[in-house]
């Protein structure tokens, strides 16, 4: 197994660079490390005196509130200890240390056992970058020698702390693989750095080529992390200026075409040829907007309410099957030289169902009114029986709905109102947000399992549309689907294959506040569009509106 690897820089003044580490009490009562991006944020905030930070923006789901130092989940409200405390600082010079030393290295301690000489055109390249800066004058980090001179070299004042250098690129971390120029020319990039590193180390050491065992060997011992933000950034323009093209690596992670393994090859296999390679964290998925107050929540203009329940809907009775079909079908007489869709058998022959028999002529033969489309009676009541039994009928060619459809959504609670933050793509108007809550139960009759338990994971869920005139359109029709029970049902889940459970029932939403990096979220702008074409397919329109007020 082939994996990609890359490696961060932290400024000195981030957690990792004071060594500051953030901490959570898990389920054992032990304390795990956050993530270094995530230590990282929560340090920032804590050093402004922020009362709390949400982690939203970098993909986790957690509000950190600094007042009882605790993390508290946004879904399920579930809170847990937090802890700050002080580790050794993230490395800022190379090499290895004696074990009772710690970093940075403190004055007078031991020096680290000297580094083995490389004369790749990648060391090489970084050399001669150093040693530039280095003769450039003050502001600069010396290079210190391989070995020291004969003569007792005269003490050397502690160099100034230097200026910070350029910041990298956020989320990007460059792998920077060797150049042929380079490699063709080493001996002479060897003999041009000599002089510059002689110069900048102490007085008296002794002269050589870099790669020679006797001559003296610069490390980067003393580089912080300014400095070597600076040589990456020299080296990358250095590579640019010798002609060879930049080629990005995206997506690290598997979220795109590019696979890992691959990405890392092709990375392994432009360095060894020469290339540069540019290799770029993917975005964060951001699932909800920045905390909102309840002071900063709004109802909905011309929308009664900001919650909707729903109980179990016991099946109407008093008709029976016949007669609910006898509303929407026309006798035929003469059936055509076709099949029934239903049975797969000859309309002119006796249907070919072979379930329970329902008390009507197996030869009779009926079309329904509005598709015209032409069925075994017997097969029709067959079908009903088999359904969810509301009065409603769909065609079982076109998908035409005759009556009011509904579902078998478990009972639950829906939440709708405006929250003052934008969707990506509608910048212009705030957002809609819905929170559906379904808790687990035991299936009823019109379920898949009757008297069975399902469970429903991942509620409450979280939704969100523009606060358009046509997103208020789609949250309308939405509660008329959810009023008849056809917003989730309960089946085999497609992503996680757990059978008995709440799964969404055709009608997409948006689960992404501020990003698409599933295909949940925004900006899409074709989805009002498409959830308004799968309303229509469940029988939910404009029409239907009028008739909830009806």
């Amino acid at each position: 197994t082939i994996r990609p690897v890359r490696r961060s820089y932290y400024d000195p003044s981030s957690a990792p660079g004071k060594g500051v580490v953030w901490e959570w009490e898990n389920d054992s009562g032990t304390w795990t490390p956050y993530d270094m991006d995530v230590g990282i944020t929560i340090q920032r905030a804590y050093e402004k005196q922020h009362p709390w930070v949400d982690l939203s923006a970098i993909g986790f789901c957690y509000v950190i509130d600094f007042a009882t130092m605790g993390q508290i989940n946004r879904q399920t409200q579930r809170k847990r200890r937090v802890r700050r405390r002080l580790d050794m600082v993230y490395p800022l010079v190379s090499g290895t240390l004696p074990k009772s030393q710690s970093w940075p290295a403190s004055p007078g301690a031991a020096a680290a056992p000297p580094v083995p000489a490389c004369t790749c055109p990648q060391c090489l390249l970084v050399m001669s970058v150093k040693a530039a800066a280095a003769a450039a004058g003050p502001g600069t980090s010396t290079l210190q020698p391989r070995k020291a001179a004969p003569a007792k070299p005269p003490a050397t004042p502690k160099p100034p702390v230097p200026a910070a250098g350029p910041k990298a690129p956020d989320g990007v971390a460059a792998v920077r693989g060797s150049l042929k120029p380079l490699a063709v020319q080493g001996g002479r990039r060897q003999a041009a750095s000599t002089p510059a590193l002689s110069s900048a180390g102490a007085s008296g050491s002794p002269p050589g080529g870099v790669g020679s065992g006797k001559g003296s060997r610069a490390s980067l011992g003393t580089l912080n992390r300014s400095h070597l933000q600076r040589l990456a950034i020299a080296q990358s323009r250095v590579l640019i200026a010798s002609g060879v093209p930049t080629v990005p690596v995206k997506n690290l992670t598997g979220s795109s075409p590019v696979n890992p393994a691959l990405a890392g090859i092709t990375g392994i296999l432009m360095s060894a040829a020469g290339l540069p390679v540019c290799l770029t964290r993917p975005p964060k998925l951001v699932l909800h907007p920045p905390p909102v107050s309840k002071s900063e929540i709004q109802s909905i203009p011309g929308i009664s309410h900001s919650c909707r329940k729903t109980t179990k809907k016991q099946a109407k009775k008093g008709k029976t099957p016949e007669e609910v079909l006898k509303k929407y079908l026309q006798k035929v007489r003469h059936p055509p030289d076709e099949d029934c869709t239903i049975c797969m058998e000859c309309l002119s022959a006796p249907s070919g169902y072979k379930g329970p028999q329902p008390a009507i002529k197996p030869d009779l033969v009926g079309k329904l009114v509005k598709c015209s489309h032409v069925f075994h009676l017997h097969c029709l009541v067959a079908m009903y029986n088999n359904g969810n039994k509301d009065g409603s009928l769909q065609c079982p060619t076109c998908k035409t709905i005759y009556g009011v459809k509904t579902g078998t959504q478990p009972p639950g609670k829906m939440e709708y109102h405006i929250i003052p933050h934008a969707l990506p793509g509608h910048a212009d108007c705030k957002t809609i947000r819905i929170i559906y809550n379904i808790p687990p139960g035991v299936q009823g009759p019109e379920h898949p399992n009757p008297g069975k338990s399902f469970t429903a994971r991942g509620f409450p869920r979280h939704c969100y549309l523009p606060d358009s005139e046509k997103g208020r359109k789609v949250l309308k029709l939405l509660l008329v689907a959810w009023d008849r029970r056809l917003i989730f049902a309960i089946g085999t889940s497609s992503t996680t294959g757990e059978s008995d459970t709440v799964i969404w029932n055709e009608i997409h939403h948006k689960t992404e506040f501020g990003s698409n990096l599933t295909g949940h979220g925004y900006p899409d702008i074709n989805y009002l569009d498409n959830v308004l074409a799968e309303l229509a397919a469940q029988g939910i329109t404009e029409e239907s509106l009028a008739q909830e007020k009806d």
